[in-house]
């Protein structure tokens, strides 16, 4: 006897817009939406290695979040390094950056950070920060961050692969939260993940994680 398989109501939507407020970013994202540049999208379904799964947009309750043991060894490790934050500022240290980062990608390979961010990254189209990773004057690593009124969101993250066993690029992450925790912000946006094991599980591994059920809610995970 055949079984049916009952699956959710598909959804794939996008739109364009060069500016949203604070407030409206806080809407977007706590409905799934996230964006690349002012290309906005949001879509519940998607495959992975040949298999149909689930997206899963998720988000860090920072009432509920506290560094994980692993977490604080991270941090500490990482007390050495300068940390630089302000408004976007794309320069020729961080286009090199990304160009050694990129080469992570297997397929859909960018073909520039622009693939990512606006043209004009820290006003378009909302306002948005960069928190560099510096070894003295060496950029090490780097992610950008959009802020909302009462949210921020992680657009993308990039490191320099020399440097790996410190971790970077779940560091920024955690500079990313302390930057939220000390701004007051109440939750973090981290991306997606899948139903299913995937490259992005590493995003699951936090305090206070919290996913979305496509009908309006956010759960516990």
């Amino acid at each position: 006897m055949s079984e049916w398989v009952s699956l959710p109501l598909l959804i794939n939507e996008y739109f364009m817009t060069r500016k949203v407020t604070a407030e409206t970013l806080d809407t977007l994202l706590a409905n799934g939406w996230r964006h690349f540049g002012t290309y906005f999208f949001r879509y519940n379904i998607n495959i992975y290695q040949g298999q149909f799964c689930r997206v899963v947009p998720l988000r860090i309750d920072l009432q509920k979040f506290t560094f994980s043991k692993s977490q604080q060894k991270i941090w500490k490790k990482n007390q050495d390094l300068h940390v630089r934050i302000q408004p976007i500022q794309i320069n020729p240290n961080v286009l090199d950056l990304f160009e050694k980062h990129k080469t992570k990608f297997k397929e859909n390979i960018p073909e520039s950070i622009y693939t990512f961010l606006s043209t004009r990254p820290a006003e378009v189209p909302c306002a948005a920060v960069e928190i560099g990773v510096y070894k003295a004057d060496k950029l090490l690593a780097m992610s950008f961050l959009d802020l909302g009124k009462e949210s921020v969101s992680s657009v993308y993250g990039m490191y320099d692969f020399e440097w790996a066993k410190r971790s970077l690029g779940v560091y920024t992450m955690l500079l990313e939260i302390d930057f939220a925790l000390k701004t007051k912000r109440r939750y973090y946006y981290h991306g997606y993940c899948f139903d299913i094991p995937s490259f992005y599980d590493y995003k699951k591994k936090f305090n206070g994680l919290q996913g979305f059920d496509w009908q309006g809610g956010w759960n516990d995970l």
